[in-house]
């Protein structure tokens, strides 16, 4: 691999922290996209519900997720199912909002729309 194309991987790794991140090329907004919508069940190691943390218990209640990129429409859209018997929808935008907005200014430097979608309901 080419120094340039290093270079671009480690800045795309380096700008995806919701803290201080903020997508710099096509490959950090791609990246950002994938890694800021990662929220299943399937990321919970313990099984034991009576200690999750909230992290543990939105991840654990995320029963589907799925981020559709729709080429003609110019749209990437999360779509996730949250088990409301094990979390609130309010507490995946506790911890999720900075990470969703995030993703809407990636898809925005990549010319695109980004939509959520949360148990059947558009949210943004």
């Amino acid at each position: 691999m080419e120094a340039t194309q290093r270079t671009e991987i480690m800045m795309a790794i380096g700008n995806h922290d919701e803290g201080s991140g903020t997508a710099v090329s096509d490959i950090s907004a791609a990246l950002i996209l994938a890694d800021k919508s990662d929220v299943h069940r399937d990321r919970v190691l313990n099984k034991n519900i009576s200690t999750f943390g909230i992290h543990d218990r939105v991840n654990y209640a995320a029963t589907d997720t799925k981020l559709d990129i729709n080429k003609q429409k110019r749209l990437v859209t999360l779509s996730i199912n949250i088990d409301t018997t094990i979390c609130p929808v309010l507490d995946y935008f506790e911890i999720f909002m900075d990470r969703t907005m995030m993703s809407k200014y990636a898809a925005k430097y990549l010319n695109v729309w980004f939509e959520l979608v949360i148990n059947g309901t558009k949210l943004l």
